[in-house]
Order: C-alpha cells, then sequence, then structure tokens
C-alpha cells in the first residue's frame, strides 16, 4: 500500500473563522492528511490551554476525511539551559494535550539547538535532550499520539550546533522509546551537512535515519547557506540560499536516489511543507510527492530500534 500524503495548512485570520476555508482549500488537492501548525495559533497562552481558541480548530477540523498531524512550537528545545526545560516541556504539554483534542497522529518536535562547545557541553546537551524527549514519548503514549523529532540545521542566534541525521537517528535509538521518532526534513538536513562540509554524505546521512522517520517534510532547495544580504524573497530563490521551501523539484535534492536508497516504517506520512508564496504550484507538488512516495522502500518499523 502507498503511503500517505500530507500537507502543512497555513493560519489565515488570527482568531481561526476562516481557517475552515484553509482546510476545505486543501482538502481539494486530494491529499491524505494535514499538518496543523499550532504554534502560530495563540492556542496556547503561558504554558496554559485558550479553551475558546481550542474550539475554533476543533470545529473546523471536525467532520472531515483526512487524517491529522500537528507542528508544536519551534522554540521548545531540550537542549537548551538546564533551569527553562520545565518551561519547554509545560509548552510541549499542553500542545500534546491540543494535538490529542484533534485526533492527530504525529506531533512533530524540532530536534535541540545549542552554541557550539567543548565536548563535554555538547554530551551534556544530548543527555538533556534525551531525558526530556523520553518524558515527552511517555505523555505521547498515554494521548496515543507519535513525538516526532525533526531535523534542524545550525545558525540560529548563535546555536550553531545542529545534530546530523545520523546523529539524531543514534540518539533515537538510545531513547528507544516506541512513541518518539523522527520527522525527516530533507531540506533542513541539506542545509545542515552542507553547513558542515560534507554535501557529498547527505543520501547516506538521511538513510540513516529513514528507519525512524514516521513523518516527512518534503520541500525542495539547494542547501546553500543563507550568508548573503538579500532585499527580497525572490533574490533567495534566484541564488537557491537558505531554507527556501519550494516545490519538489525545483531544487537539487536527489529525490529518486533517496527514494532508492532508504527504507521509511510502514506508517510514513510524506508531508508537504510549502512556502503560501509557492501556493499556486501546491497540486504539481502533490502530484510530485504522490509520485515519490509510491516509490519508496517501505521496511518494517523494528528495524529503528
Amino acid at each position: 500500500m502507498q503511503p500517505r500524503t500530507g500537507i502543512s495548512a497555513h493560519k489565515r485570520l488570527d482568531d481561526l473563522s476562516d481557517f475552515g476555508a484553509e482546510l476545505d482549500m486543501i482538502e481539494e488537492l486530494g491529499v491524505d492528511a494535514i499538518e496543523l501548525p499550532i504554534y502560530d495559533m495563540d492556542i496556547v497562552v503561558g504554558g496554559k490551554i485558550r479553551q475558546a481558541q481550542l474550539a475554533m480548530l476543533k470545529t473546523a477540523c471536525a467532520g472531515r476525511g483526512v487524517d491529522y498531524s500537528v507542528h508544536g512550537p519551534l522554540a521548545i528545545n531540550f537542549m537548551d539551559e538546564a533551569w527553562r526545560l520545565p518551561r519547554h516541556f509545560e509548552v510541549l504539554k499542553a500542545s500534546l494535550e491540543i494535538s490529542a483534542e484533534v485526533g492527530a497522529e504525529n506531533y512533530v518536535i524540532h530536534a535541540g539547538l545549542m552554541p557550539q562547545q567543548q565536548a563535554e557541553g555538547v554530551a551534556a546537551g544530548y543527555e538533556r535532550q534525551r531525558d526530556w524527549l523520553a518524558k515527552g514519548g511517555d505523555l505521547a503514549r498515554d494521548l496515543g499520539l507519535t513525538l516526532c523529532v525533526e531535523t534542524l540545521f545550525g545558525g540560529y542566534e548563535g546555536r550553531q550546533l545542529a545534530s546530523t541525521p545520523s546523529r539524531l537517528a543514534a540518539e533515537l535509538a538510545m531513547i528507544g522509546h516506541p512513541n518518539v521518532m523522527a520527522t525527516l526534513d530533507f531540506s533542513h538536513a541539506h542545509l545542515n551537512l552542507d553547513f558542515l562540509g560534507r554535501r557529498d554524505d547527505f543520501v547516506d546521512e538521511v538513510a540513516a535515519l529513514a528507519p525512524f522517520a514516521r513523518h516527512l517534510h518534503v520541500h525542495d532547495s539547494f542547501g546553500r547557506q543563507d550568508d548573503i544580504w538579500m532585499f527580497t524573497e525572490g533574490e533567495r530563490v534566484a541564488y537557491g540560499h537558505g531554507d527556501l521551501h519550494l516545490p519538489v523539484g525545483w531544487g537539487d535534492i536527489p529525490w529518486e536516489m533517496l527514494m532508492a536508497e532508504c527504507a521509511f516504517p510502514a506508517d510514513v506520512l510524506f508531508n508537504i511543507e510549502l512556502k503560501p508564496r509557492y501556493w499556486y504550484a501546491a497540486r504539481e507538488t502533490v502530484a510530485a510527492t504522490k509520485r515519490l512516495a509510491g516509490m519508496a522502500r517501505i521496511g518494517a518499523e523494528a528495524e529503528a530500534a
């Protein structure tokens, strides 16, 4: 059976009164699933759930013939300073509860970031992340969710250290929790390996994480650093710089090679993340992604254990 294909929704009005129209438009694309951007919906306020706003989201989502996943707050970072981790966990807990309320199955959380530092500091950051992701996995299990840890790239406000796909795979193996898996963002991995001077390792690195990747973020780029001042987004596209979230086939990610070399879990979801700027190409991107899903090698999820 071919893996499912989904796409990420975008918030329109802040009060979510027109979010149903966004979901209507997405359903017309013929996808199997929709990723909900609750990180930008004002549903979690000070670590607590704002019930009126959650009710708006649930109303928009109700009665549709699609599966749901959720992208939680991007700022959650379990490599952060130890004293701040309970605050991150408070936001995670509220976000997971919201995800369960809308019937989601996968919850996307970013992998940790931290400044480059000596080995002992790096090891301590990874240990903090393993401990708190395991706690998050317990919460996810109790709510019927899977915590899917997303590959990132360095460069956010001095936090240059981001896990390569193979390192994230090793960390997930050490955690060993059935409800803590991966979100494999191909473009993020491309950017990270370019930053590290390891572009030639891209396919092997992605293949190392693929058996853990229950959730995929599918969008294209050139893996080039966003290191020149640009005036418009169009200039970034002209140079091919940064995390562009382009339609599949516009960048240089070797999609067919990846499908040949990677073995994904049986329940993997190919979720498209397309910038609103390129929504005019959404239908062709869905078709291209469905073609990739049809080429994908599906292995037993037990291979990730």
